[in-house]
Parts: C-alpha cells; sequence; structure tokens
C-alpha cells in the first residue's frame, strides 16, 4: 500500500513539473508606447547597431592615418648557426713538417638592432590622408542618422500597423456581434411568428459569413505583433501590450518651405559632401605622388659571441642617415590617380543634383499625401457617426415591420465599411506624417517638437 502511495506522488509530480516550470518560465507583458518602442529599437535593432559599427571603423581609420606622422621603432634579433670561419696557413718552421693552420672566427652568433625612421615631408599626402580618413568619419556619421531616421520609420510604421490592425480586429469583431444580436432578434421575433422563416437564415448566414472576418483579423493583430518584434529586437515569444492610439496631426509647414530644410538636413546630401571632400583630398594624394619624399631613421647594433649582457660583453655602432627620394617616372601611373579622382568628383556633383531632385520630389509626394489624408480624414468621421445611426434605426424599423432584413444587412454592412475606411484614413494620415518627417531629414528631437 505504502509502495502505491510512493509511485502515486512520483506520478503526481512528473505531471506537474512541467507546468509548473512552464508558469516559472512565462515573460512577463512587456507595455509600450511609440517613444518606448522607438528608443528600443535605437538600442536592440541589429540593422541599426551593425551600422554603428561602421562610424567605429572610421574613428579608426582616422587614427591609422595619425599614425603615419608618427616615428616607427622595431626591434631585431638574430642568432647565427652557420658560422663563417676563416683559415690562416703558416709554414711549419721544422723540416718535413705539415703547415700550421689557424682558424679565425669573425662570425658574430648574437646581434640586435633597434631601427627607427620618421617622416619629414610626403608632398602632402600625409596631411591629405588625415583629411580624407576625417571626412570619412563625418560621412559614416551621417550614416549612422540616415539608419537612424529609417529605423524609427520602420518602427513607425509598424507600430501604427499594429494599431490599425487591432481596430479592424475590433472592427470585424462589432460588425460579428451586431450580426449576432440582430439574428436573435430575428429568432425571437420568428418565435412569435412576426419574422420568416427565410429572415431568419438569411440572418444567421450573414453572422457565418462575418465569423471568418474576424478570426484573420485577429490573426492579422497577431502579424503585426511579430512584425513589431522584429524591427525591436525582442524575442518573438516576448508578449507585448501597445499602448497608443492613432490620432492624426495637422500639416506644420508649406512644401516650399520642407523642401529647403530637406535639402539643408537630409543625411544622404550631407553624405556625398563628405565624400566629394574625400575625392578632393585623393586628387591631392594623387598629385602628390610626383613630389620628393624625404625621412630620418637610424639604426643601433648590438653584436657578441655569447648570449651574456654582462658589461663589455656587446660591442655596438649606430647609424643616423637623411633619405630623400624624387620619383622620375612611374609609367604614368600617378597621372592616371589624378584622372580617376576628378571623375569621381564630377560623379559626386551630377549624384548629388539628381538626388536634390528626387528629394524634392520625394517631399512634394509627402505633403500631397498628407493632404490627401488629412481631406479623406475629415470626409469620413461624420461617415462613422451616419452609419452608426442607420444601424439604429434599421433595426428599429425591422422591429416595427418597416424594414427588411436586408436593410439592418446592409446597414450593418455600411457601419462596418465606415469604421474601416476612418481607420484607414487615420493611419494614412499619420504614415504621410512620417514619410514626409523622413523625407526632410528631421532628427528624433525634432520630430517630437513638431
Amino acid at each position: 500500500m505504502r509502495k502505491t502511495a510512493g509511485l502515486l506522488i512520483v506520478a503526481i509530480i512528473a505531471a506537474l513539473g512541467p507546468a509548473a516550470a512552464a508558469a516559472q518560465e512565462t515573460k512577463p507583458t512587456l507595455v509600450l508606447t511609440l517613444d518606448e518602442a522607438i528608443a528600443m529599437a535605437l538600442r536592440q535593432n541589429p540593422f541599426f547597431l551593425a551600422t554603428q559599427e561602421r562610424e567605429a571603423q572610421a574613428r579608426s581609420q582616422v587614427r591609422e592615418a595619425v599614425s603615419r606622422f608618427l616615428p616607427t621603432l622595431n626591434a631585431q634579433g638574430q642568432d647565427t648557426l652557420d658560422e663563417k670561419l676563416f683559415v690562416l696557413e703558416f709554414p711549419s718552421m721544422i723540416p718535413g713538417e705539415p703547415p700550421q693552420r689557424i682558424s679565425i672566427d669573425f662570425t658574430k652568433d648574437y646581434q640586435m638592432s633597434l631601427a627607427f625612421s620618421l617622416p619629414l615631408f610626403a608632398g602632402g599626402r600625409l596631411v591629405a590622408g588625415y583629411k580624407q580618413a576625417n571626412y570619412g568619419l563625418q560621412a559614416s556619421k551621417e550614416t549612422v542618422r540616415l539608419s537612424e531616421q529609417e529605423t524609427i520609420f520602420n518602427v513607425k510604421r509598424s507600430f501604427f500597423g499594429y494599431l490599425l490592425a487591432r481596430e479592424f480586429s475590433a472592427v470585424a469583431q462589432e460588425a460579428l456581434a451586431l450580426a449576432e444580436k440582430f439574428r436573435e432578434n430575428v429568432k425571437n421575433l420568428h418565435e412569435v411568428g412576426m419574422a420568416s422563416k427565410f429572415d431568419l437564415l438569411r440572418s444567421e448566414v450573414q453572422v457565418a459569413n462575418l465569423q471568418p472576418q474576424a478570426i484573420k483579423a485577429r490573426n492579422s493583430v497577431d502579424v503585426a505583433a511579430l512584425g513589431l518584434k522584429t524591427i525591436l529586437g525582442i524575442d518573438l515569444d516576448t508578449p507585448i501590450e501597445v499602448q497608443g492610439e492613432l490620432t492624426a496631426a495637422p500639416l506644420d509647414a508649406a512644401a516650399e518651405g520642407v523642401i529647403e530644410e530637406a535639402l539643408a538636413q537630409r543625411p544622404e546630401l550631407r553624405q556625398l559632401e563628405y565624400q566629394r571632400r574625400m575625392a578632393g583630398e585623393m586628387l591631392k594624394i594623387a598629385r602628390g605622388s610626383v613630389l620628393p619624399t624625404l625621412a630620418i631613421g637610424g639604426v643601433y647594433n648590438f653584436w657578441s659571441d655569447n648570449l651574456n649582457f654582462k658589461k663589455g660583453n656587446w660591442q655596438n655602432y649606430y647609424t643616423i642617415n637623411l633619405s630623400l627620394s624624387l620619383p622620375i617616372f612611374n609609367g604614368f601611373e600617378s597621372r592616371a590617380r589624378v584622372g580617376q579622382s576628378k571623375a569621381m568628383i564630377r560623379e559626386l556633383d551630377w549624384t548629388r543634383k539628381g538626388l536634390s531632385d528626387a528629394i524634392a520630389f520625394e517631399v512634394r509626394q509627402a505633403v500631397l499625401n498628407h493632404s490627401q489624408a488629412r481631406e479623406t480624414l475629415l470626409s469620413q468621421e461624420k461617415n462613422v457617426e451616419q452609419a452608426r445611426e442607420a444601424v439604429r434605426i434599421a433595426e428599429l424599423n425591422y422591429a416595427e415591420g418597416l424594414a427588411t432584413n436586408l436593410d439592418v444587412s446592409t446597414a450593418q454592412v455600411a457601419l462596418s465599411q465606415a469604421r474601416t475606411n476612418y481607420s484607414q484614413a487615420l493611419y494614412d494620415c499619420v504614415i504621410s506624417q512620417a514619410q514626409l518627417e523622413k523625407a526632410v531629414g528631421r532628427s528624433r528631437s525634432e520630430s517630437r517638437s513638431n
């Protein structure tokens, strides 16, 4: 009996163990507002973090350019195993005896040296290389700023997309609830002989038709949540609660004003400007390759027959030299590099012009899209209230025999369509505002203030 009870206890513990562990591993719900979502994405989004590493690379390139101004110092040690002996042969002083041989070792078994070098003049190439690296750093900062703006826009699009999916789900659930409520009313009227069997069947079919739409809408909310989690760089199994509503802000500037702002603020244009300056420094480097270079260097040598660091055991000497190099002919390589740099500068100038035109078009398009979204939103605000009132009147008229089942169904469908159109107009309005801010090149703080 005791053995059976013990086995029963073990079985119960084994059965409850996974459930208890799962309960302990349940992750807390992450509450997100728009600002919190943006901050989290800028901390955790892998693509944005990868872009930040470009700035780190550029900083290291600047340090590398600085190092070319500094002297270099190298140490070298050598242990000679293949000794070279010099043999001297002397005739014997005793007749009949072989000549005398003496071996002299001129090889020093151990040698060490310290060598240094310092550039004095390099035709301006060192200064140009440093400026080029510094401009590269500034260009990488603009790349990071562009990535930040794109990340913020993607967060807004996913965040507002989740709110839109949630609103669509609410519309679908309300439509289903209205249809179910109307079906119950028709059923009650049918039981007392005030509604036909056809009306009852039609109301049941309407409920059945709306159920898949409600299921699809709920699934869209889950998909939107997964997309938002991916942008934020969080685990897909983490439950989230999104706090916020779709609210539209009025347009705060004319197209001409925001175009000027965009041409001054867009990181792509700033990046092109720094790239052009880099090309200018490349041109200086190419032209400087035909100029002479001057450097000072020296070597300090030690050698000994024994690896013994006692005083007097090592011999030494040093040399200091001034090196001048003058290029005479390099197969027109310098001329080719100059041509490449000039062509790159012209390419960047044309690219800047084309990009400026594209940005002006993008800004004007964003302004027009925002204005259109605002007008659509205003036209849909009253439409929802009117559609809701139409449903109420249709249901009352049907109960009094003044309207048909089709009239009620049509009014309910119109209400769902009106709410859907209104929610879509709200989404289009907030997204067009976000697109306008991105097109202008506003930073995160400027977007908040506006």
